[in-house]
């Protein structure tokens, strides 16, 4: 079972891009976040042509998160639990069956939290400790699960080019690295860094002052793994190259894939 996220940066400006990548790329299931679109207006369509079933939760103009599956959906659950009044499109999970027993999965769009003297950054840090409750919940049922997304977070130095200049942003205070310790502690494993510990290995990167050509990027789209899901871990990658398309996101996707029969 191939799993991926990808945060499109706009679901119909980059809908050219996703459908080629999903054709070269195959996977049987796909995080989005950041799609940018209600959800009566996400382009099912040329997705559901491809023998996709799509599950959607978007706002428009901003946030909003998607699940493509090629298996049927036995769940899906919008919102993460925790806070009612909380209205932003940030969560989606999804629930499928397999040969091999069910296969948890949500698409997370963390918050960015800039600028860190605004209320943004409360939030984000709320959103990370309901994200750990839930998680904490989730794993008791012993189940693959697979947090993917854009989660806004730097877990270490070697996830950015140039750490220095991040010390007083949001995505690297030591509050953010922490939160997102106590989430990875619960026992889950990160699939990128499962393989390897290399620096310069990144998922996103600024459309400003060349970044890209520079390759000046971070790491902040990660795939956290159940102690079930990750006993099946057969590799992982990130598809650097889909930066460099026409119109690209300022993301990439990565994936995941686990030995876990489709059919």
């Amino acid at each position: 079972m191939l799993i991926a996220s990808w945060n499109v940066n706009s679901v119909k400006q980059r809908l050219d891009a996703l459908i080629t990548w999903l054709e070269i790329r195959r996977p049987d299931i796909v995080c989005l976040q950041e799609t940018k679109s209600l959800d009566d207006a996400f382009p099912r369509e040329p997705i559901e042509a491809l023998g996709y079933n799509v599950a959607v939760h978007g706002q428009k103009t901003f946030n909003g998160v998607a699940v493509l599956s090629k298996l049927p959906f036995d769940e899906v659950t919008p919102r993460l639990p925790g806070d009612d009044a909380d209205d932003h499109a940030r969560f989606i999970e999804v629930l499928v069956s397999t040969p091999a027993g069910v296969v948890r999965v949500a698409s997370i769009y963390l918050p960015n939290g800039n600028p860190v003297e605004t209320e943004k950054y409360p939030y984000k840090l709320n959103w990370m400790d309901r994200l750990t409750e839930y998680a904490g919940e989730r794993l008791a049922l012993e189940e693959p699960l697979i947090l993917a997304g854009d989660y806004n977070v730097i877990p270490a130095p070697q996830d950015v080019a140039n750490p220095d200049a991040w010390t007083k942003d949001a995505l690297f205070l030591p509050a953010t690295r922490d939160r997102y310790s106590a989430l990875t502690n619960l026992g889950f494993t990160d699939a990128i860094r499962a393989g390897t510990e290399a620096g310069g290995l990144y998922t996103f990167w600024d459309y400003q002052a060349g970044c890209w050509q520079r390759n000046i990027g971070l790491r902040i789209d990660h795939l956290l793994l159940s102690p079930q899901a990750a006993d099946r871990l057969a590799g992982a990658g990130i598809d650097k190259h889909v930066r460099g398309w026409d119109k690209p996101s300022d993301h990439v996707p990565v994936w995941c894939d686990l030995e876990i029969p489709t059919r």
